[in-house]
């Protein structure tokens, strides 16, 4: 079973695993940062200047090879070039994370609350004063615009700077005792020590977002990046040594999942498993964390549906499924993955979202004018195009692009498909890529049930200007988080996480912290 989810999870990998950007439009002030023609080279140049190139794993606050020497290739999906060959570690190495992650714990805990949010808080702003840096180094490894970059950078960071506020509001409880004589006490305490497992598509805000809050807890944490992009989340790692972060708190080690995956599942001081990517390896992770009862806080694959209602407003519904469906290329779990367009509005949307598509720059992340970047690897690519494939020969027509790009590599264009049905790929399961299927429906019961009929439950969208059907759709529909006549709906303040097979427990608000906390009862007795 382990060997089975380790391999699920490279594929999942290999395939996509998960997230979403909050400002995916951030530009950069004028003057203070431009990419426009901008090489590899000089980008890693930058990177290196600034002192945020790693490539070996953090453990006990040393920067450590594999203990074998093996390394591990990071490519530029772009360009195919190679960046840098990073430290391709296993069991032994992760083992011993999670020593020094335990053996921290102690002290790190012990700060008061104000302690480590003075830490959070120093490590945020050095976030944000390398925010160019970590944009370059993300767009050279994921692939993404550097506008999309500059985006999860002030993203990721915001995760850090609200939990660090957060740390000094986890407050406990008193409870009237049934007897007088007593005093019933509750307390909340950091579970221990936390393995996170992060995706590619958001290398940098599916770390902040999960180790964040865990330190403003009292928890440490050891960190397992995807092997296609760990090095923003070393670059980040460095920057919290940088701010105080005490060695131990926070570990990365990164190369054989496997390994890594299993050493994470056995261990008994490892008392949570906080997990970004597919449901698939999500249950594979529950399964194994059985043994040793660890918490377990997931979030999973979607299946969004973007319903646009006959009463919409044209361009803000054109604007938000654009945005909800392309932004990183269509590689996120809460991605527009079925466009539900009622009859009435079907042919005018249809042709005002076209054309809106059309307007999409592909390019290489690094180019200025880039809206569109690479997929990341062959694989996904592969994906996309069997997703088309059975559309097609199902009666599914191509309405703009369904074909790789000119520009080669892992670059696809950016797609539009009509005729959709419900037995189609596109419509069951998540594309992971720049392809938006339009499905015309008649009512809206018909919308409801489409949108429902499926075993996620992550992101949906709804666009329509009557109050009452906002309502009444939001509430009926089966989903973690909807957005109303808006497709970009993800922040730190609000709670982020899905239901039935899309997850367990919430990232992000105030509610994100619960997932690290643990609830201790304290009756104290004869005090009369």
């Amino acid at each position: 079973m382990a060997m089975a989810m380790a391999t699920a999870m490279r594929r999942a990998a290999a395939l996509g695993a998960r997230h979403i950007l909050a400002a995916s439009s951030t530009s950069t002030p004028s003057g203070v940062f431009h990419c426009r023609h901008m090489s590899v080279g000089a980008a890693m140049e930058k990177v290196r200047a600034a002192g945020l190139l790693r490539t070996q794993g953090l453990i006990g606050g040393k920067w450590v090879d594999a203990y074998d020497g093996k390394t591990l290739e990071v490519q530029n999906p772009a360009t195919g070039e190679i960046l840098a060959n990073v430290s391709c570690m296993g069991s032994k190495e992760a083992s011993d994370a999670i020593a020094s992650a335990h053996s921290t714990f102690y002290s790190w805990s012990k700060l008061t609350a104000s302690e480590r949010s003075k830490a959070l808080r120093k490590w945020h702003d050095l976030i944000i004063s390398h925010k160019e840096e970590l944009a370059l180094l993300m767009t050279l490894e994921q692939g993404k615009p550097m506008k999309e970059a500059l985006g999860e950078v002030t993203y990721g960071a915001s995760f850090i700077e609200f939990f660090a506020e957060e740390a000094k509001r986890i407050y406990g409880d008193i409870i009237p005792p049934t007897l007088s004589d007593r005093r019933l006490l509750v307390l909340k305490q950091p579970v221990g020590v936390i393995g996170a497992i992060t995706p590619w598509n958001f290398p940098l805000a599916m770390i902040t977002r999960k180790v964040g809050p865990a330190l403003a807890c009292g928890c440490t944490a050891v960190v397992k990046p995807s092997e296609f992009t760990p090095l923003t989340a070393l670059a980040a790692a460095d920057l919290a040594l940088q701010a105080g972060i005490p060695a131990g708190a926070l570990n990365v080690v990164m190369g054989n999942a496997p390994e890594i995956g299993d050493a994470l599942l056995q261990s008994t001081q490892v008392r949570t498993i906080t997990f970004t990517g597919s449901t698939a390896v999500g249950k594979k992770l529950m399964a194994g964390s059985a043994d040793t009862v660890k918490k377990v806080s997931l979030e999973l694959g979607g299946n969004a549906p973007c319903i646009v209602f006959d009463d919409a407003d044209i361009d803000v519904a054109v604007k938000g499924s654009l945005a909800a469906k392309y932004r990183n290329s269509g590689q996120t779990c809460v991605c527009a993955n079925r466009i539900l367009v009622q009859e009435g509005i079907y042919e005018k949307f249809a042709s005002a979202f076209i054309k809106a598509v059309q307007s999409l720059k592909v390019g290489n992340g690094l180019e200025e004018s880039t809206t569109q970047g690479p997929l990341i690897n062959e694989a996904a690519v592969q994906k996309v195009e069997k997703f088309i494939n059975d559309a097609t020969s199902k009666g599914a027509d191509i309405m703009l692009g369904g074909k790789r790009h000119s520009l080669g590599m892992s670059f696809y264009e950016p797609t539009v498909v009509g005729n959709v049905s419900k037995d189609m790929l596109l419509f069951r399961e998540e594309v992971f890529g720049p392809v938006a299927p339009l499905v015309p429906f008649k009512t809206e019961e018909d919308a409801i049930h489409m949108a429902n009929d499926t075993n996620a439950g992550l992101a949906a969208y709804i666009f329509t200007k009557s109050m009452p059907r906002s309502w009444r759709v939001s509430e009926a529909l089966e989903y973690g988080l909807v957005g109303v006549n808006e497709g970009i709906i993800s922040t730190e303040v609000a709670p982020f996480g899905g239901v039935k097979q899309s997850g367990l427990g919430r990232e992000g608000s105030k509610y994100g912290v619960d997932e690290f906390l643990e609830l201790k009862y304290i009756c104290m007795g004869n005090l009369s």
